[in-house]
């Protein structure tokens, strides 16, 4: 296993990264502008101020399932070479 065991296998992590991006983060983005149309607008460099800071903290508790995936599956054992 990898060397940092956080109790996901990297299937696991790859699995639950595209649960999170197709459904987590479309409904924490409605969930962001609805609560955000219910107070009154604020100035629009607020507005940006706190889209872009909401933007950066929905990931912050997930970057352990998000850590790594992108790169090859370091439990998977390579074929050898010809």
């Amino acid at each position: 296993m990898s060397s940092e065991n956080n109790g996901l296998s990297y299937k696991a992590r790859r699995r639950w990264s595209l649960v999170i991006l197709l459904v987590g983060m479309p409904l924490y983005i409605v969930a962001v502008v609805t609560v955000l149309n219910l107070l009154d607008r604020p100035p629009l460099w607020l507005e940006f101020v706190i889209y872009v800071a909401l933007g950066v903290v929905w990931v912050l508790p997930f970057k352990f399932v998000f850590r790594g995936v992108g790169q090859a599956d370091p439990d998977r054992t390579q074929p050898p070479a010809d």
